[in-house]
């Protein structure tokens, strides 16, 4: 008989929903977590993010035993006040991840298998791999399950970029021949995965059409291919460094990329903007 425990956070309950965490607890087995979402909307108390200096805007006020939310709505007593003062009073610590990097005038969303966020990451990668090695990198290969985020329409704070790459990833390079490299490409065709550099039209889950660089592989070539680590040797089912001809993983991290590669259109006084290429079609 499996007994279900709820534990709902104070975002939870000032915000609207945010998070819960289901807890089954099984008599023939450990304990087991699960995650549910729900929408954040802020409906009940006018709670939002908070950045760096409105705190008090965002989030309110609370001296442990009451609570005043943004919008007037009072909780007294209870567990509401105290765990609000908690997260309220430790928001100074996260000044860092508050910072505003640029303005995204737009979402960029995840859709597979290609969108403006995946195109902007692939090419990233393309560009950084080969500044951090000295290498020439011709394709970019990252994971969908890397990027667990979106970029919302409006200020982009680093705290996004923490939420979007949580994971301790580093860049990589590695050298292929055209045979490998074909052969990754085949199996992305029926698993897809995020492109760069590449230009690739499936249709049931087989290739139609691959150029590299705009022109169809060379076999005998070698290719420098920029990715993650996670993917080298069985990540995502993907073994990236098999037959490797050269292997440089570098001591930077896909996030401490990326934070500086956002950051760069807010000092330019640019919008963070991108958009689609049609370099991953896939044909009914």
């Amino acid at each position: 008989m499996r007994k279900y425990y709820y534990l709902l956070g104070f975002a939870l309950i000032a915000c609207g929903a945010l998070l819960a965490v289901r807890i089954a607890d099984r008599a023939d087995g450990p304990l087991r977590m699960e995650w549910e979402h729900f929408v954040m909307d802020g409906h009940r108390t006018g709670v939002t993010v908070a950045s760096a200096d409105n705190v008090r805007e965002a989030m309110g006020e609370s001296d442990g035993v009451r609570y005043t939310a943004p919008n007037g709505t009072v909780f007294e007593g209870g567990s509401t006040p105290a765990v609000a003062k908690l997260l309220i009073d430790v928001q100074p610590r996260f000044t860092h991840l508050k910072q505003v990097l640029a303005y995204a005038p737009e979402a960029l969303e995840r859709r597979k298998p290609e969108s403006p966020l995946y195109d902007w990451l692939a090419d990233q990668l393309l560009a950084d791999v080969a500044r951090l090695t000295g290498r020439r990198c011709d394709v970019s290969i990252a994971n969908f399950g890397g990027v667990r985020a979106d970029i919302p329409a409006g200020n982009v704070l680093a705290d996004d970029l923490v939420s979007m790459f949580p994971f301790r990833n580093y860049l990589c390079y590695v050298a292929l021949s055209g045979a490998d490299l074909l052969h990754i490409f085949e199996q992305l065709a029926a698993h897809p995965q995020i492109i760069g550099g590449a230009r690739m039209v499936v249709k049931d889950g087989k290739i139609k059409q691959l150029e590299v660089g705009g022109r169809p592989i060379d076999r005998n070539k070698t290719y420098g291919l920029a990715t993650i680590d996670f993917l080298l040797d069985g990540g995502d089912g993907l073994r990236l460094a098999r037959n490797a001809r050269e292997l440089i993983v570098t001591e930077t991290r896909v996030v401490d990329a990326m934070l500086p590669a956002v950051k760069a259109y807010g000092d330019a006084g640019r919008p963070f903007t991108y958009s689609c290429d049609g370099r991953f079609i896939i044909e009914k």
